[in-house]
């Protein structure tokens, strides 16, 4: 599938040199991770799950694009159905000072739209659900090797959130997969 025209026209070799400070705070994700997904109602954790996410440069190494499956393939080709296997598109927009990110995620017939910035040691990804509720996708804990992230919404009018999903992500020590 490598030497299919897609793959020449939409995989960088790395990141673009235009705002390449900027293209950094994602950039540090590039690569292969290994996940535990945890679910969540009500402050309780009601499902975990092993998934993988992939991420790289595309568009001349302008954006970055990265690939969440849940189960793993290894899982879904013994058997287990997908929960979800889709895709982020992000980039910086120098202009409002901000990353675009869009969300598609086939599976769940999910599309999510965020703008994100750093706030202290987390990225965070704010956009909103089709009711209109607040949410936030929240990178935490960055390390060479980890990271957390956490998707959480408004949980009411004021200023408390609830944790709807979870990962820990741990960096594969081989970047082939």
């Amino acid at each position: 599938m490598a030497d299919h025209p897609l793959a020449d026209v939409l995989l960088a070799h790395g990141r673009s040199e235009d705002h390449a400070t900027e293209l950094a705070l994602f950039g540090q994700f590039e690569g292969s991770w290994d996940l535990e997904v945890s679910w969540f109602k009500d402050g309780v954790r009601i499902r975990q799950e092993q998934g993988e996410w992939h991420f790289g440069w595309i568009l001349g190494g302008r954006a970055m694009q990265d690939v969440w499956i849940v189960p793993t393939r290894s899982d879904q080709n013994a058997g287990t159905p997908p929960y979800e296997y889709g895709t982020s598109i992000r980039f910086i927009d120098p202009e409002i000072g901000a990353w675009r990110s869009t969300w598609i995620g086939p599976v769940q017939c999910s599309v999510r739209t965020f703008l994100a910035k750093q706030r202290g040691d987390e990225i965070v990804l704010s956009g909103q659900q089709l009711a209109g509720r607040d949410i936030e996708w929240v990178f935490s804990n960055i390390t060479a090797e980890s990271f957390s992230w956490r998707f959480q919404k408004r949980s009411d009018l004021g200023s408390t959130w609830e944790i709807v999903q979870a990962f820990e992500c741990r960096r594969r020590a081989s970047r082939e997969e």
